[in-house]
């Protein structure tokens, strides 16, 4: 097995490979998403249970609009904090499939790819000035994927928030796999 980070190890045994990306190893940052959601959350019942004690019928509108937006950022946060505590990535080729897993404590749906099929594997570049890809790969939010193969005219990205070092080494090592194929 070769350990490329903390959060990220790739493995080539008897022609498969296997590649198995972690959200991340910060337990200050995790606990820190926590108290946010916790946070969150209180101020959203908080604001629910007033309510019922309001008459005027515009402060009822605006309330049921605030909620709207609360309940969206809740989601949000809340997927967000899940897939930082539970998820990872797993991507894995043998006898010609290609096949990729966002997991969720064991659970999530294998995708699987016919390998002559794959073509185009790329590096998603990260524009350091871009305010959009700042957000993406900010620790606060689930997204920002990395890498990219197309297969039958459909993309499919994943390395989800790697650094451009932890991007190289897993593009280099799974474009020598592939073209070894």
């Amino acid at each position: 097995m070769k350990v490329i980070s903390p959060r990220l190890s790739i493995l080539e045994k008897d022609n498969v490979f296997s590649l198995v990306i972690l959200p991340t190893t910060d337990k200050k940052k995790l606990f820190v998403l926590f108290l946010w959601l916790l946070a969150w959350t209180v101020c959203g019942i908080i604001v629910a249970a007033n309510y019922f004690n309001l008459e005027n019928r515009d402060a009822k509108i605006f309330i049921l609009v605030y909620l709207s937006f609360w309940a969206y950022y809740e989601f949000k946060i809340g997927r967000a904090f899940i897939w930082k505590k539970y998820g990872l990535e797993k991507l894995w080729i043998k006898k010609g499939k290609l096949q990729y897993q966002r997991e969720i404590s064991g659970r999530g749906k294998i995708k699987e790819y016919d390998l002559e099929l794959v073509k185009d594997l790329g590096v998603i570049e990260v524009s350091h000035s871009s305010f959009a890809d700042t957000i993406n790969q900010s620790f606060w939010i689930k997204g920002g994927e990395r890498l990219e193969f197309q297969c039958q005219s459909k993309v499919i990205r994943f390395g989800m928030q790697l650094d451009d070092k932890e991007t190289l080494d897993v593009f280099k090592a799974l474009r020598n796999f592939i073209s070894r194929d």
